[in-house]
């Protein structure tokens, strides 16, 4: 089986999980930018950030032959602090590398005018850029935050195939199926999905346009709840090409929008990221 974890925060996990998870058969990785818990107060702060997404993250993936792309954006919650608000400048330097496969995560957090303000200009910045969006579905009011998201896409002018609408569920897939874009799921212990509730959705939707990713972040979260939604699909009844259908070729045909999605094999390498060989003195 192999896995492509649509949406994951790796800079939240251990070099551990790495391991496990090319062990259970990951072998593609985006990690979206998001708030990292902590309010950043300077864009300094977030040019560094970025520049680890696109630099130190996958280099620590590779070591256990997983490709890591990101997506590059403000996140909603920090677009309600003035002292972020000049991140927007910066992005266009950042959407334009090679690892950089959507503007994202964009969308809601608590549906304020601000956030309207800078998720519509990041959906500008993905047409400008070609690239795909990844949108955010607030955790709090999710139907009218969705219902509004699908407003503002269409407002855009994007096409809804090259939007990601993520962290849906029963209550608001119907409207995302419509509206004509792809379907985003995040498996999460308690505040989202269950692999058995992610099955029956899958039963009554079908897997087509649908992307299921663990969101394995600072919280208690786990990356390999892909595979385990994977296993509960065969034992709910799909083949293994609905399962390569959900867990690969639908991720690799968003995101291969962006023209830059590589998934070539990895070549065995000793070599290190700024003087950093990730194995602290040992071999």
């Amino acid at each position: 089986m192999r896995i492509f974890d649509p949406h994951i925060h790796m800079t939240s996990r251990t070099t551990d999980d790495y391991q496990r998870m090319a062990e259970a058969g990951v072998r593609a990785v985006v990690e979206p930018a998001f708030w990292l818990g902590q309010p950043r107060t300077n864009p300094g702060s977030f040019t560094d950030y970025f520049d680890s997404l696109i630099g130190w993250e996958p280099f620590r993936a590779a070591q256990f032959g997983i490709r890591h792309h990101a997506t590059i954006a403000l996140n909603p919650k920090e677009a309600n602090d003035p002292r972020c608000r000049p991140v927007l400048d910066l992005l266009p330097r950042y959407l334009a590398k090679d690892g950089v496969v959507a503007v994202g995560e964009i969308g809601y957090d608590s549906m304020t005018p601000a956030e309207d303000e800078v998720f519509t200009a990041q959906l500008a910045l993905a047409i400008d850029h070609d690239l795909p969006a990844l949108i955010h579905t607030p955790h709090r009011d999710k139907a009218r935050g969705t219902a509004r998201s699908l407003d503002v896409v269409k407002e855009s002018g994007i096409a809804p195939g090259r939007v990601l609408l993520d962290h849906l569920n029963e209550v608001t897939v119907e409207a995302a199926r419509d509206a004509g874009v792809w379907l985003g799921f995040s498996i999460y212990p308690d505040t989202k999905m269950s692999p058995e509730r992610m099955v029956a959705i899958l039963h009554r939707y079908g897997p087509e346009r649908v992307l299921v990713n663990s969101a394995a972040d600072w919280g208690r979260s786990d990356p390999l709840l892909t595979l385990r939604t994977a296993q509960a699909m065969l034992a709910g009844g799909f083949d293994a090409d609905a399962v390569d259908l959900v867990f690969w070729r639908n991720p690799v045909e968003f995101y291969g929008q962006s023209k830059r999605l590589d998934l070539s094999a990895l070549p065995e390498t000793d070599a290190t990221f700024a003087g950093n060989s990730i194995l602290r003195g040992g071999s």
